[in-house]
């Protein structure tokens, strides 16, 4: 394919541009450069023919975890947030989950984004297009589904430019879908942390921010009569006084800390793992109220990442501040109340913006390699974090938004951003984002359930959400309280439970989407049709 590309910048208060031609050939590392006067960019864009039909599947990479992006047609349309108030958008911070805030959505049919990489597929035949290295600034990858152009964007408008400048690096294959993702990865050298597919439980999604002691012990009371050794017990959201005061537990919930509670997990034979959001805080929490001057500001004013809590900021992770206290907090958990595993959430805080120096996306992915260094051997998993960013860093990754207790959330909630909770999206990012799954990470597809209190799903869809979740992922988790499955229902978890040792694990497309896989030395299929 031949590429068509110009730079725009600034030079001594001057503009300036460069433009030219190059050959993306197939399998190849496109590496352009240019050697650019000292200054700043402008823009940086590109163009290449790329053609589809009426039966090509599109896909393009939502920019965090939670953001939904499933295969598209050639008239789909991604509909951003300008349809909604801007009353509504600002008191509620919508444009701040997603990439509302730097992308452009036209809503236009044909016309679609998202970012580090892409794939057009005809049946089983996929052409993927990725960029090989995110740190000079997000590749932007828009569609045009009726000129049949591949639009190429860098995020680095506003970066110092000089010398001799690295200006896209790229990747281009065709080949079935384990075929093009294997040899993009090895491009890249990127391999997993681990092997090691983990399953257990995590309190969220049944008792939310009401946990205690008592909650936590009647649910790994509940837990020891059917998980296994060596599984994961994971105290979710809830345990801190507020979202960014975390060394200390709430008072009145966990009187006597975390580490009774440590010790009772490791006690049970299971893995202890505890939630965070280290890089923000909410409004009431102690370290907003105490350290204003450790939040990353736009306009002099702290940039406040969603409504979640009372409204939540991003920290600065350059302040010296920021960074001793990070610091402590993860020697406290680790070494004083002693967890195994850490579920680090809100990632995408870290990066709202970039500087002169460091773009958005290479900000982000050194706020992952630090992350890495704070936690050292301890496992990490990485939650509503820009995707490429943390390849090769996490042991265990989302790929997903977070389920709801019925199938597509509350009619009002399905007008807001892409990332919004939503069992039916999760269920697409488990497929559409499959392909990470023990390349750049090992996939957390969120939880299942199987309980029949406090949740809306059929029974149907429980089982097979299970099933899938078991299939594509590493993380194989449950909310429910396993105390109160009745025998019918722990007979189901170790019937579901066997899922996770299946092997040659495969998809075709040609006819519905489907999963293949041995189990017990037997060929089975699953059908995605009912979901």
């Amino acid at each position: 394919m031949r590429v068509k590309w110009q730079l725009q910048g600034m030079s001594g208060g001057r503009k300036f541009s460069r433009k030219g031609e190059a050959d993306w050939d197939l399998q190849s590392p496109l590496h352009i450069k240019e050697e650019l006067p000292e200054g700043t960019i402008v823009s940086l864009k590109a163009e290449t023919d790329l053609p589809c039909d009426s039966a090509t599947r599109i896909f393009l990479n939502g920019y965090q975890t939670w953001t939904y992006c499933p295969e598209y047609t050639p008239n789909s349309r991604i509909r951003g947030l300008h349809r909604l108030p801007r009353a509504i958008v600002d008191r509620f911070a919508l444009n701040r989950y997603g990439d509302y805030h730097f992308v452009d959505y036209p809503f236009q049919r044909g016309i679609l984004h998202g970012m580090s990489w892409g794939y057009l597929r005809d049946r089983e035949n996929f052409r993927l297009f990725a960029s090989l290295d995110e740190d000079p600034g997000y590749t932007l990858f828009t569609y045009d589904a009726n000129r049949k152009k591949l639009l190429i964007e860098r995020d680095c408008s506003g970066v110092s430019c000089g010398g001799n400048y690295d200006l896209f690096d790229l990747y281009y294959d065709e080949g079935s879908s384990d075929e093009v993702f294997d040899r993009w990865f090895k491009k890249m050298k990127i391999t997993p942390i681990t092997d090691k597919r983990i399953a257990g439980y995590s309190s969220w999604y049944n008792r939310y921010q009401n946990i205690d002691e008592k909650a936590i012990r009647t649910d790994l009371k509940g837990c020891k009569d059917i998980f296994l050794e060596g599984d994961l017990f994971q105290i979710d959201d809830g345990w801190e006084p507020f979202v960014g005061d975390w060394l200390q537990t709430d008072p009145k919930k966990f009187p006597n800390g975390l580490k009774p509670l440590a010790d009772e997990i490791h006690q049970a034979g299971f893995k202890a793992g505890l939630w965070l959001a280290p890089f923000v805080a909410e409004e009431k929490s102690a370290l907003y109220q105490q350290h204003p001057d450790w939040f990353f500001k736009v306009n002099d004013r702290p940039w406040k990442c969603g409504s979640n809590w009372s409204g939540f900021y991003a920290l600065d992770i350059d302040h010296k501040g920021v960074r001793k206290y990070l610091q402590d907090v993860f020697t406290k958990v680790f070494d004083e109340w002693g967890f195994d595993l850490v579920k680090l959430d809100f990632l995408y805080g870290a990066a709202p913006y970039g500087t002169e120096k460091e773009t958005r996306a290479g900000r982000m992915h050194r706020a992952c390699k630090w992350l890495r260094r704070l936690c050292g051997d301890h496992m990490i998993l990485g939650c509503g974090v820009p995707v490429m960013p943390s390849f090769g860093l996490f042991e265990y990754s989302r790929i997903s938004c977070d389920v709801s207790l019925d199938w597509n959330d509350k009619p009002h909630m399905r007008i807001i951003h892409r990332e919004r909770v939503s069992t039916l999206h999760a269920v697409g990012n488990i497929y559409y984002r499959q392909q990470l799954n023990g390349r750049a990470f090992l996939s957390d597809p969120d939880v299942f359930f199987l309980r029949s209190e406090n949740c809306q799903l059929t029974a149907a869809r429980k089982e097979d959400l299970a099933t899938l979740d078991a299939l594509l992922g590493g993380v194989w988790l449950t909310s429910d309280d396993p105390g109160k499955y009745t025998s019918a229902m722990k007979k189901q978890y170790r019937e579901l439970r066997k899922l996770t040792e299946a092997k040659d694990i495969r998809l075709s497309y040609a006819d519905g989407l489907k999963v293949h896989y041995t189990l017990d030395g037997e060929e089975k299929e699953f059908d995605f049709r009912g979901l």
